[in-house]
């Protein structure tokens, strides 16, 4: 993306479409232990890192892998830890051979909006997802404010005209984000939608918020904040929490020109251990909107995993969490379904897209060439057979929905395309997929009240809202967005 915003919608002669052009299914599901399973819990890490033992606070890159393999962690009480995101934007995963002593605070946050820049809203934590950018001056499209960023981005604001707007709504996770401001009778920013499950497998963090719509009386508005991001510890040994270990904090939309954006969601936090102790607080708060309630971001998901958590006494902050604990999945799940859009109208996917309105298009279609247009669809770990949904967002309005050909070729490799039409401007492509269970052989059944699951519908995008739907035998459809 052009960095002058005017510059990008009034190219002549070209119009831009920004793609997310790899899209992950992000399947949720059970992993239950067998009977017999032995009472300990390996982490996986291979110790490669060695000891990480920091005396003062500081900001890591994230290696492409998002993954660290520790000896042991020792952070003490006046060290804070911060993270520098990848190019693929992967959650922060510490494995550890030995055991875990956090005193100090590992931190994920989602950024807050920021009154010096009219042209991106916030990015988010590591796993995250970003604000939607506040409206500015100009045609009244640029003045209607940006969606935020993931499967429950906040909505931007709407721009009627004079002061008449709406500012930013909250971005969604595992609780819903709140509406924005009516300004002058104007329309709100939509709060994000839920998704994800209390399992966190995989691990995801929270969207970001909608940027505020701008009047004519201002240049610009408020930024929508970052979601929070996600962070997985896992330790062959004890976590010991103290102070305020763990943070994955939703940002603050800004105000700006009389219109906030809506804050971002909280983020993830999963923990996994033989023995979980200790009485740290533990948050995944949703950022600030417009105020109060309006606008905010929602709450995160946090999840704790041991055998012994006999002392294990850490506030959970917010109380509307979605908390959980249970006895250690494990660390990394092996051979996960997966789904990514290789190709938009015979244009190659970048090997790492950006799928985020805040950044370059990943894919330009060029204005000469003729809708509908052919998406083409890998598959991994998928029956063959098997339909995809493929879903056009646009930056701005409605979007709309077409089905794939059938997946073929073998169930560690497939393909399928879909004929999509696409806007003109900037949008964004998600794909959806429902997955007979029973096909999948490598994984354990699913019961939901005592009754086997055999279908999984399952959304799953940048930009587009996601949720899992579980089909028992019986046909029961059972939306799972919490535990």
């Amino acid at each position: 993306m052009p960095n002058n915003l005017n510059d990008f919608f009034r190219t002549p002669g070209l119009i831009f479409r920004q793609l997310n052009a790899a899209a992950i299914l992000w399947l949720l599901f059970a992993m239950a232990a067998p009977r017999g399973y032995a009472q300990t819990f390996n982490s996986g890490s291979t110790g490669a890192d060695g000891a990480f033992s920091p005396v003062t606070s500081q900001q890591i890159q994230l290696p492409e892998s998002g993954v660290f393999n520790y000896t042991t962690v020792n952070i003490p009480g006046n060290v804070t830890i911060t993270y520098k995101k990848n190019s693929r934007n992967t959650p922060v995963t510490i494995l550890a051979t030995g055991n875990v002593t956090i005193n100090g605070t590992i931190n994920v946050n989602g950024a807050n909006g920021s009154a010096g820049s009219f042209l991106v809203g916030a990015p988010g934590g590591p796993g995250g997802f970003d604000g939607g950018r506040g409206g500015v001056s100009g045609a009244s499209s640029d003045r209607t404010g940006v969606n935020g960023g993931g499967p429950g981005g906040g909505g931007g604001g709407t721009f009627t005209s004079g002061d008449i707007r709406g500012s930013g709504g909250g971005g969604g996770f595992a609780k819903p984000g709140a509406a924005g401001l009516a300004l002058s009778g104007g329309t709100p920013g939509a709060g994000g939608t839920t998704y994800g499950t209390a399992r966190l497998i995989p691990l995801i963090g929270g969207s970001g918020g909608g940027g505020s719509a701008t009047s004519t009386s201002f240049f610009g508005a408020g930024n929508g904040g970052g979601g929070g991001g996600a962070v997985l510890i896992a330790s062959s040994g004890t976590i010991t929490l103290g102070g305020t270990p763990v943070v994955a904090q939703g940002g603050n939309g800004n105000n700006f020109g009389g219109g906030t954006g809506g804050g971002g969601a909280g983020g993830a936090i999963r923990l996994v251990a033989n023995t979980i102790t200790g009485n740290g607080t533990l948050i995944v708060s949703g950022g600030g909107g417009a105020g109060g309630t309006v606008g905010a971001g929602g709450s995160g998901f946090i999840r704790v995993e041991a055998f012994d958590f006999s002392g294990f006494n850490s506030t959970i902050t917010p109380a509307d969490a979605n908390f959980s604990m249970a006895t250690p999945n494990p660390a990394i799940p092996t051979n996960l379904p997966q789904l990514q859009i290789t190709s938009v109208a015979g244009i190659n996917a970048p090997a790492t897209p950006v799928g985020s309105f805040n950044g370059v298009s990943d894919i330009t279609v060029p204005t000469a060439q003729v809708n509908p247009v052919t998406v083409a669809l890998s598959a991994a770990n998928i029956p063959t057979g098997t339909t995809v949904q493929v879903k056009v967002t646009p930056e701005y309005g409605a979007s709309t929905t077409v089905q794939s050909s059938a997946l073929a070729g073998s169930q560690a490799s497939s393909t399928a395309t879909a004929s999509a039409t696409l806007p003109t401007g900037v949008a964004l492509i998600s794909a959806t997929t429902t997955i007979d269970l029973t096909l999948m052989s490598w994984l354990k059944p699913i019961f939901i009240d005592g009754e086997r699951v055999r279908k999984m519908e399952v959304s799953a995008a940048y930009g587009g809202n996601s949720e899992i739907t579980y089909i028992t035998e019986s046909g029961k459809r059972i939306r799972q967005t919490g535990e």
